[in-house]
């Protein structure tokens, strides 16, 4: 199960068009059948502010700077239902708006990207070495395409 998020903190965001839930759950969807994932696992993601991810990435990476996109893995098994929580991805919406302006492409092509991107890294891709960002980039473009996302990932 796929969960959608949006933080109370947006609600005083001009956001413009709604934002879809489809879309979004939809590429996390698609970063699953890519790389072959069981989709029996459980994923939440959240939009939020600049605030709350610069909150969360001085916690738990030691940077004190806000980012677009934060992947927090999780691994653990729900009892109850026995299905994999693979983990959380959480999107500052402001960067995304803010970043979809500058790349000169619709928000929703930038949500869905930051998307794939957090959900590669809960599945183990990562771009700390050159061999993992280019498995990464790769990953990202193809997914991109597979979605009809007209957007070009950013270099790693």
């Amino acid at each position: 199960m796929i969960v959608i998020q949006i933080a109370e903190e947006l609600a005083s965001i001009d956001f413009g068009p709604p934002i879809d839930p489809v879309l979004l759950h939809r590429a996390a969807r698609e970063v699953m059948d890519y790389i072959g994932g069981d989709m029996d696992v459980d994923i939440t993601i959240i939009l939020t502010d600049d605030a709350q991810i610069y909150e969360l990435n001085k916690k738990y990476r030691g940077i004190d700077a806000p980012t677009d996109v934060l992947s927090f893995p999780s691994g653990d098994t729900d009892p109850d239902s026995n299905r994999l929580y693979l983990g959380d991805v959480v999107i500052s919406y402001p960067r995304a708006q803010a970043q979809a302006e500058a790349g000169g492409h619709l928000i929703e092509a930038e949500l869905q990207l930051l998307v794939v991107h957090g959900v590669l890294h809960l599945s183990g891709y990562d771009h700390v070495e050159e061999q993992g960002k280019s498995r990464m980039r790769a990953a990202q473009a193809e997914i991109l395409v597979l979605l009809g996302c007209d957007i070009a990932p950013p270099h790693l």
